[in-house]
């Protein structure tokens, strides 16, 4: 009997049965099998930063796992490795699945989809561009060897509980930033401490800045240390070649501000970061830019190494055999399968060498959220936790109010003693801002916490809102009045439509994904990696004052983290958050500068002509004001035949429709004396 065809979605149904299966019925496996992915796993996100090439990283890691063995953060990361590796499980028995489909004739669809979303993608690709990264080399140790210039021959850091950077001569040594300070101290026994000090490195930053907007006035501050650089227009008014425009660009900062910087170029900000890192320190690095040059590149280049693929993402994909980029298309058939759409789309992206051009000023992209977040001691006590609440809502408002927005959505987020994170939404009747409305529809969010979790214990405690409102609009409304507030009961009157939140079927938010949210996600991995050493570095000291008493040592200092709620400068500034918050201050105050400048230019006590109509001052300039009475006229009008509309229903006579209303005109009043009206009859509708 011939079999009968079968299509791409049995098959598909069938295969998440058969994994659906395989996960039920996998045990968890025994630690000493997991402890080889854990070793790699405590390496950290910065395996990949400079000077590194010649470490031994199993002697490093084997160090982490026996300082780190026993601690709750050990615990927290043997939890994750094996929920990982299950995780991994998983997604090779689907990808099994989908191969027997495969061999059966299916997933014909899947091919093609990928297909067309490469031939979409190649379509799109663009070579007109230069772009450039720009990365300075061990920017806070370069910054502290100008005041020390003894420390350019030893192995130095900077950071106590968690080290921020080190110079290339501890680096040799496996120390790198985001590493625990006892750990480091390991690997490096005559390694010295310096604190941290961000007010020389902004003014540092800042020397760096005014030379690079001398070839990008509009050049992008991806954090305090890295920038990027769109030098198309610059290399062709100077008739230079990108290569010889960054080598003069690196020589006039290195004279101007005495550090030295590495740079990437290439034709988008994808590949140049990747560039920026390959010939480190003091170099430079190209791409050619032109698709073979570009694929060629990709091809042998490690996933790890691309932005926005962290140490989870990499174990996932090592998994099914994409090792580097170039192994990306022999698995493009699978791959919105395994990781989803979103995540297919990136991948390909990487695979073909592809990244975004659009080089412009941090402070000038559109922000998705603004949130706060601290971490502490452990906290039990419900009045401590709302006190705790509170505070964070305080420090809320002040970002609020900085960045001019107000919060459609409100998402409390913490994180328990065992370092699980979670985290509620909810949506209030209208936007917030306020310390007292953060305040109220945050605590209902964890007194529901509170109920689900008996003996809830919290270490870290954040707010943050999203579906951003802002609140930097004109003063003046629709009518021409000062817009109103709004108001105690919560009434308001900016007139914009509430937006919507995914959620899933428990509550909770469905994030938003894209190309940003994996570039995102290794970001926030890295600031988590951060928290969670500094209080393993914290556990591991005061493990040591109880065992003895050691003498102080005079390159050791107290470490800038507090545990009682401020965060570390580390999370404040290693993220590039900070920074980010720090040029927009610049630029608003740029901005009222210049606006300062225009009102002192402008003659005092200026001729205004009352609007007729609407009673409202308005500019005496003829032009400007005829159209603004023929606003207020069409206003009127609307007005009227609304007005008019409503007696005859409730008249219940039909409303008398004009003939001929494509012959009638509006005309504009005629002006006499100041602004005068010699028409006051009443205006007649020109549409039914």
């Amino acid at each position: 009997m011939e079999r009968m065809p079968r299509h791409n979605d049995d098959l598909a149904a069938e295969a998440e049965d058969a994994v659906a299966t395989a996960a039920s019925t996998t045990s968890a496996l025994p630690d000493a099998s997991q402890h080889h992915t854990l070793k790699y796993h405590l390496l950290g996100p910065s395996l990949t930063k400079s000077g590194q090439d010649g470490v031994d990283q199993s002697k490093v890691s084997e160090i982490i796992y026996n300082a780190s063995k026993g601690s709750k953060y050990f615990t927290n990361e043997e939890n994750k490795d094996k929920s990982l590796t299950a995780k991994i499980d998983r997604i090779l028995a689907k990808k099994r699945e989908l191969q027997r489909i495969e061999a059966q004739g299916g997933l014909k669809n899947e091919l093609k989809a990928a297909e067309i979303c490469i031939e979409e993608l190649e379509y799109g690709r663009d070579l007109s561009q230069t772009i450039v990264h720009i990365d300075c080399d061990a920017f806070y140790a370069a910054v502290e060897e100008l005041d020390r210039p003894e420390l350019k021959d030893v192995p130095f850091a900077v950071g106590m509980g968690v080290l921020t950077t080190c110079n290339y001569h501890a680096r040799k040594f496996g120390c790198r930033s985001g590493m625990a300070g006892f750990v480091a101290d390991k690997l490096c026994p005559g390694l010295i401490h310096l604190p941290l000090n961000f007010e020389k490195y902004t003014a540092k930053a800042k020397e760096v800045r005014t030379v690079l907007e001398q070839y990008d006035p509009r050049f992008e501050s991806a954090s305090m240390d890295e920038a990027y650089l769109n030098i198309t227009t610059y290399c062709q008014e100077h008739q230079l070649s990108p290569e010889d425009a960054v080598s003069q660009l690196r020589a006039q900062v290195h004279a101007h501000a005495k550090i030295t910087i590495s740079a990437g170029i290439a034709a988008n900000a994808r590949i140049a970061k990747i560039c920026s890192n390959k010939n480190k320190p003091n170099g430079q690095f190209l791409v050619p830019s032109d698709r073979a040059s570009i694929l060629a590149f990709m091809r042998h280049l490690p996933t790890r190494k691309v932005n926005g693929i962290g140490r989870v993402f990499e174990r996932e994909l090592d998994a099914i055999g994409v090792k580097t980029c170039g192994d990306i298309y022999a698995q493009r058939i699978y791959l919105s399968r395994l990781f989803g759409e979103k995540a297919f789309n990136f991948l390909v992206s990487v695979h073909l060498g592809l990244g975004r051009t659009d080089v412009r000023p941090a402070e000038e992209f559109e922000r998705k959220s603004v949130g706060t977040e601290s971490t502490f001691h452990d906290l039990s006590s419900p009045a401590e936790l709302r006190e705790k609440l509170r505070w964070t809502a305080e420090e809320l408002e002040k970002d609020m109010l900085r960045t001019g927005f107000r919060g459609r959505t409100l998402v409390l987020k913490i994180k328990l003693h065992s370092y699980e994170v979670l985290s509620r939404q909810v949506q209030p009747p209208r936007a917030v801002g306020t310390k007292e409305e953060l305040y109220r529809f945050a605590e209902p969010m964890l007194e529901k916490l509170e109920r689900e979790m008996d003996g809830m214990k919290l270490r870290l405690m954040g707010l943050r809102c999203t579906h951003l409102v802002s609140t930097k609009k004109g003063e003046v409304d629709f009518f021409g009045r000062v817009r109103r507030r709004v108001s105690e009961q919560g009434a308001e009157v900016d007139g914009q439509e509430r937006g919507g939140v995914d959620v899933d079927e428990d509550g909770w938010q469905k994030w938003p994904t894209g190309d940003e949210e994996f570039e995102d996600a290794a970001r926030q991995e890295r600031q988590e990696e951060a928290e969670e050493t500094e209080r393993l570095s914290q556990q591991y000291e005061q493990q040591e004052d109880e065992e003895q008493d050691p003498p102080p040592s005079a390159q050791r200092q107290t470490s800038k983290y507090d545990p009682d709620g401020a965060p570390s400068d580390y999370r404040r500034y290693g993220n590039g958050f900070a920074w980010r918050s720090i040029l927009e201050e610049e630029a608003a105050a740029a901005a009222a500068e210049r606006a300062a400048e225009e009102a002192a230019k402008e003659p005092v006590g200026r001729e205004q002509w009352d609007c007729p109509i609407c009673g409202v001052p308005q500019a005496a300039e003829e032009k400007g004001f005829n159209a603004h009475i023929d606003g207020c006229l069409s206003r009127r009008t609307i007005k009227e035949i609304v007005r008019s509309t409503d007696e005859v229903s409730e008249n219940k006579a039909p409303m008398a429709v004009p003939a001929s209303t494509a012959k009638r005109k509006r005309g504009r009043p005629v002006l006499k004396d100041g602004g005068g009206r010699t028409d006051q009859g009443r205006k007649r509708a020109f549409f039914a």
